[in-house]
């Protein structure tokens, strides 16, 4: 493949997970083209992603997920990149599923690959399965478009969305707006399957209450753009 691809990955207080992702990284992608936004963390998230040899950039205070996210997305525009696969930073996504991304990039050309998880409730915490099923379907309809997950953090995003999308938010919902934005000015989306691990002890950083009406507010002045 001949685009230049950078894997951005924001992380908040990720020190017990984020050495561990990025080794599995290494095993695919050279860490020189792997960039972890310190989104404020309290720990030594940096000093470890640091050691292991990709690149860090930190924002001295909590700024959101979407804020991290931006500051990827600006590294990769200013740096040359033509593709960003955006992961999180706990180590539910597994790495060895970035060729499948590539693969349907270089069969489909889409501008904007989302990694589906399957909502199993087996698997999925029942709160975040009911708010994801929410938000993917208020998404679909914003985009005219289906949308499985609209909150999945495991994608593919062209330079060319990176470059044209005008993102106002900068917490959780900025990964749905995306969306929205991209699939507004007909931007090709796809959607391929990925697995996720759920840990025992796992716990998301995001706020089921604030986070929906978050959404919920996103959503509404969607209407109006």
């Amino acid at each position: 493949m001949s685009q230049k691809i950078l894997i951005v990955i924001p992380a908040y207080n990720e020190e017990k997970n984020i050495g561990n992702l990025l080794k599995k990284i290494k095993k695919i992608s050279p860490l020189k083209d792997v960039l972890v936004v310190d989104d404020g963390s309290k720990d030594n998230t940096s000093l470890i992603a640091k050691k292991i040899g990709c690149k860090v950039l930190s924002f001295e205070r909590n700024q959101g997920k979407g804020a991290a996210l931006k500051r990827g997305f600006d590294f990769a525009i200013r740096n040359g990149y033509d593709l960003v696969i955006t992961m999180d930073g706990d180590g539910q996504h597994d790495p060895s599923e970035i060729p499948k991304f590539l693969k349907t990039y270089e069969l489909t050309r889409a501008d904007l690959i989302i990694g589906t998880r399957e909502h199993n409730l087996a698997e999925m915490p029942f709160l975040r399965f009911m708010v994801n099923n929410l938000t993917s379907f208020i998404t679909s309809i914003l985009c005219r478009i289906r949308v499985h997950d609209s909150q999945s953090g495991f994608r593919l995003i062209s330079k060319k969305v990176l470059t044209t999308v005008t993102l106002k938010t900068g917490k959780f919902q900025m990964e749905t707006e995306i969306i929205i934005e991209a699939a507004r000015r007909g931007f090709l989306i796809k959607e391929i399957p990925i697995k996720i691990i759920y840990f025992e002890k796992f716990k998301s950083h995001i706020n089921p209450l604030i986070d929906t009406l978050r959404f919920i507010k996103l959503a509404i002045g969607m209407l109006w753009r």
